[in-house]
């Protein structure tokens, strides 16, 4: 069965063709000519800024010119993971969808229904003659996930609602009115190395099947870093067998816990029996830690054919140390609100850039600004200790919660008459872009929700159908009633 084939079938039929436009952040080229295109089929005004952001928007239905306009706001790029084994062009091929159990998902790749399922429900409503709504204007961004740089840039005079109902929340029957804020923490090693000595044997280390997931979402899940478990062997491999280290990769992406890493290094001939035998019992020992939140954890170790050259000893221990010494998941919890990640860290990627630098690349995030910016600097700390060069990204402001907003009350009346039950009303450690539009717009009212999605910036990423249709209920009745 195809996913177009789905009810509601307008909002499906949005979205499968949604899925069949690349659109991996910062090359949203595709999927900005497709929504114009989109608008001037359809004889919808729009309006292109210079960074790409479009917005459509749609006059009132008949007898409903008098209320406010509404503003819908989805991001229109997709973060791209996929399985090790799968082979897969993000920038050219068609997402393939499937349907398991309830659940729509993509062969071995993530999804996109992060944001896309928000876009599928905005452009359903620019088409759907019988909604019943005052003005609308559907605002799609660019690069919402590596960097926000859309709503960062948001043009002048693109929005001219007094309410924001922002489609990129992942929790069917749980409205947020709050979000953390967060900045990106890079560190640059000189890479120093030398000839890779004779004498050793080479291996190459594989961590893969990790979970993954949403560095923000996730973060509390328990959930292990592909990252921190290789800089926690390679540092008991190089202090009691002299291990020395050629190449490392882990992880790709700033707002994913990494799943996958890999590491080529040599230990001594004479020591190399004890150092397999110690990989049994470490690899034992990490899969007893993490059982229940990592059951498909895989941990192998290969031989390895002699590389050319491996870091100096100061420059590989500089490396591992501040890998295995940088704080990394929960660092606080939230005092005002039960069950909230107040301030985390994730250490997102480490890359060796070419022959001469090492990049590794963290992010924090708060919902509280100083804490945010207390986690970014014991970040910088321990990065600077062993001798790295640390740049800020620009960071973006967190979304203070307004529990008196008159479109709160709105959508949680509608909620409540259309299923018999009472929504969750909460904020999200997860960073949206509601804050960067509150900079620009002070006076508006925002509220977030959408269907439920897990295992949101992995291949694990799937939508749940049934809330589908929920999510587009309520949001054609809370435009009506506005």
């Amino acid at each position: 069965m195809s996913i177009k084939n789905l009810e509601p079938r307008l909002v499906w039929e949005q979205f499968d063709a949604i899925t069949q436009v690349p659109r991996p952040s910062k090359k949203e080229e595709k999927i900005i000519e497709y929504l114009v295109n989109f608008a001037i089929t359809h004889g919808i005004e729009y309006q292109k800024d210079s960074i790409g952001n479009v917005v459509m928007r749609k006059p009132a239905a008949a007898g409903y010119q008098d209320r406010p306009c509404v503003i819908l706001q989805s991001h229109m790029d997709m973060v791209c993971e996929k399985l090790p084994e799968v082979d897969f062009d993000f920038e050219n091929e068609p997402i393939r969808t499937k349907i398991t159990d309830g659940w729509v998902m993509a062969e071995g790749t993530t999804l996109g229904a992060d944001c896309g399922i928000g876009m599928a429900a905005a452009l359903a409503l620019m088409l759907d003659s019988e909604a019943e709504h005052g003005p609308i204007e559907a605002l799609f961004t660019v690069d919402e996930e590596t960097g926000l740089t859309g709503a960062f840039n948001l043009g002048e005079g693109m929005l001219n609602g007094k309410y924001l109902v922002n489609l990129d929340s992942e929790d069917e029957g749980e409205i947020f009115i709050g979000c953390a804020g967060g900045v990106d923490t890079l560190a640059y090693f000189n890479v120093e190395n030398e000839p890779s000595p004779e004498g050793y044997d080479y291996y190459r280390l594989n961590i893969s099947g990790l979970m993954g997931g949403h560095s923000g979402d996730d973060i509390n899940k328990g959930r292990a870093n592909s990252n921190k478990l290789m800089a926690r062997i390679l540092l008991e491999a190089q202090e009691d067998y002299k291990a020395c280290v050629s190449y490392m990769d882990g992880g790709n992406l700033r707002n994913a816990i990494p799943r996958d890493a890999y590491a080529i290094f040599g230990v001594e001939q004479a020591s190399s029996d004890k150092f397999k035998q110690r990989f049994a019992e470490w690899a034992k020992e990490v899969k007893a830690e993490f059982g229940i939140t990592e059951p498909q954890m895989q941990l192998e170790l290969t031989s390895e054919p002699k590389p050319e050259r491996v870091l100096k000893a100061e420059c590989q221990q500089n490396l591992l140390q501040a890998l295995v010494g940088i704080a990394n998941g929960v660092i606080e919890m939230s005092k005002a609100v039960e069950g909230l990640v107040e301030t985390s860290t994730n250490l997102a990627s480490v890359k060796f850039n070419g022959a001469n630098q090492i990049v590794v690349t963290t992010s924090q995030r708060s919902s509280v600004e100083s804490a945010k910016l207390y986690a970014k600097k014991m970040v910088e700390s321990t990065f600077l200790l062993a001798g790295a060069e640390v740049k800020h990204s620009d960071g973006y402001p967190g979304w203070a919660p307004n529990p008196n907003s008159e479109l709160l009350r709105h959508t949680v009346e509608c909620y409540q008459d259309l299923f018999g039950t009472e929504p969750k009303v909460k904020a999200v450690h997860a960073g949206l872009e509601c804050g960067l539009f509150l900079e620009k717009y002070p006076d508006l009212e925002m509220v977030s929700f959408g269907p439920t999605l897990r295992g949101v910036h992995s291949p694990e990423e799937r939508l749940e159908i049934a809330t589908v249709d929920k999510f587009w209920i309520l949001l054609k009745e809370l435009l009506k009633r506005v």
